[in-house]
């Protein structure tokens, strides 16, 4: 019972980084596309306007989940730990570039080119680098033996899997950011704004599915149990699709675009649920289950306490954030 408690409050802190993440992952790229298009007065402002009060907080659900992980299962440091050193040397490189632009934004890092660069390409780079912790979770990238655990860093980069993962993390971060922004403008009335980011969120709403699509054709052949678990289990994504069209279509129509983006978010709810779910009770194929790995008892209730604690202490801050900055009717309107 306390390993699925445990694996359920951090889903539910990797579920809020994914949503809170993907839109400040998008921005980024937006940002530096409206540079270099010109078209700055058109989202420049918007975006500013949300990444200023946000960006602090994206982490800390980043941070809860790493600890977490380790804490309920201590297993995960020794297999993950050493497979994922380059990967996660990769995406701790990109997070510090970020994290600088940041750090200048108000000493002229947002006017310049490079750092906008940047800014946007680690936008796209970080997702698609933390991806690949869920590719290995599959199994048949990792082999455990006498010698230790090892990554097959060629077999990963050569696999279709591997690279529809890697697709789908980026397409669904400029998705839901896309479709966050055009909400966003709307709330602040601005036209040009929300045109442009309701163009983007119907853009890329396509390439969204399709590698959904593609993600779960390849997982029959990469890994036939979990594919069969999620054949199983379908309806949840069915559900997944159901809100994906109908927030599709409420942002075509340019009809409550608010519900629109709870929509989406109801989406990545159930395919990122629905995902975990059936996964169980694999950590790591076929190395690691939450039955075998789960920490003591004792550990299990103080972390549990801990984190729920954590999830009611952060969830709160986050709504008086938004209430105070990010949809105060002033701030929305650049006031």
């Amino acid at each position: 019972m306390i390993e699925y408690i445990g694996i359920t409050v951090l889903w539910v802190f990797l579920y809020g980084y994914l949503i809170i993440g993907s839109i400040d992952f998008g921005a980024g790229f937006y940002s530096f596309y409206a540079k270099i298009t010109n078209k700055k007065h058109t989202i420049r402002k918007v975006i500013d306007r949300y990444l200023s009060p946000v960006w602090e907080v994206t982490n800390v659900f980043l941070v809860f989940f790493m600890i977490g992980l380790i804490g309920f299962f201590p297993n995960t440091a020794y297999y993950y730990g050493t497979a994922l050193l380059v990967p996660g040397s990769v995406a701790l490189v990109l997070l510090s570039i970020r994290g600088s632009f940041y750090a200048f934004a108000n000493y002229g890092a947002r006017e310049s080119n490079v750092y906008l660069f940047l800014y946007g390409a680690t936008g796209l780079l970080i997702p698609a680098a933390f991806s690949t912790v869920l590719t290995i979770s599959e199994g048949g990238f990792i082999i455990a033996d006498e010698s230790g655990v090892r990554l097959l860093l060629g077999h990963l980069f050569v696999n279709p899997y591997s690279w529809i993962v890697v697709l789908l993390a980026i397409v669904s971060v400029l998705f839901i950011s896309a479709s966050f922004l055009t909400y966003y403008a709307n709330s602040a009335h601005d036209k040009e704004a929300f045109e442009l980011m309701r163009k983007f969120t119907l853009i890329w709403g396509g390439p969204t599915i399709l590698m959904s699509f593609l993600v779960f054709l390849t997982l029959s052949t990469h890994n036939p149990e979990h594919f069969q678990a999620m054949v199983e289990e379908s309806w949840i994504f069915v559900l997944s699709l159901l809100s994906f069209l109908a927030a599709l279509w409420l942002i075509y129509k340019k009809q409550q675009i608010g519900i629109a983006f709870s929509l989406v978010c109801l989406q990545f709810f159930f395919a990122f649920f629905g995902y975990g779910y059936t996964h169980l009770p694999f950590i790591l194929y076929p190395y690691l289950t939450i039955y075998e790995n789960i920490t003591s008892p004792e550990m299990g209730i103080t972390l549990i306490m801990a984190f729920i604690a954590g999830l009611f202490l952060l969830v709160p801050s986050l709504f008086l954030l938004l209430r105070l900055f990010i949809f105060d009717a002033e701030y929305v309107k650049g006031n």
